[in-house]
């Protein structure tokens, strides 16, 4: 973890249309009161049980949220992408931090402190708003994942796991390859599977050409056949 100056960033406010609410005098206090940080690939940047201290938002890079479950093994709850917020909702609850957090790739990250942050929320109604809209759409989103990773077969989880990566990163300029590298074990933890049965479920996709593999990168090759076998689970 390294601190990096604020002069060749761009300022919080300016990233994300949530801040567009604020003041001038608001957007002040923000950069007055805002950290920017280098988070190495793996990287823990908060683990569950810690107490919040920052509100945060991913500015560059690939972020990973989850649980540790039984025997240790790592639940991948989400996949934030750049402009993504996190660590804010056990600090609005006055909770301890219910997740943990690690940087997928190396990643850049702005923090904006505790008391700062709760300060802004409590003053200015629109922006409590723009995060209340946030947290019920996360909610719906968890929801949702829920009862797909407790409902659907392994053919259906692997195949939205796989869109929802392709949904948050995009592709590469092939117009098919997801634009990240993952490991076998990665996609078994966020499609709540064995890394075994992730191995094999891909491996089944390969051979019924909806995917191809190169290494850690997976190329759709027949997205309507993944929608497909994600809809009927």
């Amino acid at each position: 973890m390294t601190k990096q100056t604020m002069k060749d960033m761009p300022k919080l406010w300016e990233l994300n249309d949530v801040w567009h609410v604020l003041t001038d005098e608001e957007k002040e206090y923000i950069d007055d009161n805002c950290t920017v940080v280098n988070f190495r690939k793996n990287e823990i940047i908060h683990k569950e049980g810690d107490i919040p201290t920052h509100m945060m938002m991913l500015a560059k890079g690939k972020v990973r949220v989850y649980k540790e479950g039984i025997g240790n093994k790592p639940q991948i709850i989400r996949m934030l992408k750049p402009c993504d917020f996190f660590s804010y909702r056990s600090m609005l609850a006055n909770e301890r931090s219910n997740t943990s957090v690690s940087a997928f790739e190396a990643s850049t990250i702005y923090m904006v402190r505790k008391d700062v942050f709760l300060d802004i929320i409590q003053r200015n109604s629109r922006l409590c708003y723009q995060f209340l809209v946030m947290m019920a759409r996360d909610l719906g989103d968890s929801d949702r994942r829920t009862v797909n990773l407790t409902q659907k077969h392994v053919r259906g989880r692997l195949a939205e796991a796989l869109l929802s990566l392709k949904q948050n990163y995009g592709l590469d300029e092939d117009g098919a390859t997801i634009s990240m590298y993952m490991s076998r074990e990665d996609v078994a933890n966020l499609s709540n599977m064995t890394t075994a049965n992730a191995i094999r479920t891909l491996a089944n996709f390969v051979d019924e050409d909806i995917i191809a593999l190169d290494g850690r990168k997976i190329k759709i090759l027949d997205e309507e056949q993944l929608i497909r076998i994600s809809r009927l689970g």
